[in-house]
């Protein structure tokens, strides 16, 4: 009875996620098409993750090895929850764990068959399309926590080994997991919002006991990691952007010593929408504002921006580190934009669309 519970609850939380345009893959994991592979392919458009490191959008895979599972229930997150369909269950620890290869394989399969539709589209280069049938980079992100999937070293070498760069996003909370991964990610991104342990707590809702003590584990093993380090700040007006902020995190980088840190603005979409108004959704001048206080009090230097992303990136290098192949003489990490913040990916939140990519 109970392992028949299980099993329908599980295919609930699969329909929900496919109403919300997921690929199931496998029994935990999903594949989702992001709005700037669509961009890449239609209009030769990269997303920031290209402008900063190279990435070329239409060869990215985006996935999540957990897709309903996470200590935290961020306020600003659209991650499927319990109270958004009204069902229950245990968001700690995935049921059942599918084996990487199956994982990756799935996944890369997916990634093919949401892209193949558009040799048929009118206008698309079928070059660029044929391309990104061959993907070449995986952002192992996209919702849910990666480091619950107890073989995440495994999946992020499976990658690897077939020619996958890989960016892991999480948010710290497993500093166990990420101490023993059996290969390093390509880089390693660790979402940081909360500046204390008091907004961390408000921001972050954790449902596991000691939470922070754990970020802060994960903050203090993060030097020691041979591939480039992100601190990756998600910004919410009213909740993490005051001076007092700044300083706190600029506290938090001095541990943490990342290669870089991301500063991007929320985006008012999916279930996020339903515990934050829009109103907390910064535009990219607040997001720069707030990115030359921390560097004031970290010492680290703004490298780059991409403004329809409303993002900002920080560093104490010189230059970014290039993974992918997405840079031209006419376009890389130091071109100005010349785009708004409001037309691009912001602008089906800035509509008021609660349906959002990553």
């Amino acid at each position: 009875m109970v392992s028949n519970l299980r099993i329908d609850t599980l295919s609930l939380i699969m329909k929900e996620l496919e109403k919300e345009k997921y690929h199931i893959v496998g029994n935990h994991s999903v594949y989702k098409k992001c709005h700037w592979t669509h961009e890449a392919l239609t209009s030769g458009r990269y997303c920031y993750k290209g402008k900063f490191y190279g990435i070329e959008s239409h060869r990215c895979v985006q996935m999540s090895p957990t897709a309903a599972w996470c200590w935290f229930r961020c306020i600003h997150c659209w991650r499927l929850e319990p109270e958004d369909i009204g069902i229950e269950w245990d968001e700690t620890k995935l049921p059942v764990e599918d084996d990487p290869d199956i994982i990756v394989e799935k996944s890369i399969e997916e990634h093919k068959r949401a892209v193949s539709g558009y040799f048929g589209r009118e206008g698309v280069d079928k070059n660029k399309v044929k391309e990104a049938i061959t993907p070449r980079h995986v952002a192992i992100s996209l919702t849910g926590e990666p480091t619950l999937y107890d073989r995440l070293g495994e999946l992020i070498k499976e990658y690897h080994k077939r020619g996958l760069t890989t960016f892991l996003v999480t948010s710290g909370v497993r500093p166990d997991i990420l101490a023993s991964l059996e290969e390093e990610p390509t880089q390693l991104f660790v979402s940081l919002q909360a500046p204390n342990e008091f907004k961390h707590k408000l921001i972050n809702r954790p449902i596991v006991a000691n939470s922070w003590n754990l970020v802060m584990k994960t903050l203090e093993i993060l030097p020691s990691f041979s591939s480039p380090t992100v601190i990756r700040m998600t910004m919410i007006k009213g909740f993490n952007m005051s001076d007092e902020d700044a300083r706190e995190f600029a506290r938090l980088m001095e541990i943490a010593q990342p290669t870089y840190i991301e500063v991007k603005a929320y985006m008012h979409v999916g279930p996020s929408t339903y515990r934050l108004s829009k109103d907390a959704m910064p535009r990219h001048f607040e997001i720069k504002e707030f990115a030359k206080k921390l560097a004031e009090y970290t010492g680290y230097k703004i490298l780059s921006e991409h403004i329809p992303s409303r993002i900002v990136l920080l560093s104490k290098l010189d230059k970014p580190i290039q993974i992918g192949n997405a840079w031209t003489d006419n376009w890389n990490w130091a071109t100005k934009d010349i785009e708004d913040d409001i037309n691009g990916e912001y602008k089906e939140a800035e509509l008021g669309c609660t349906e959002g990519e990553t």
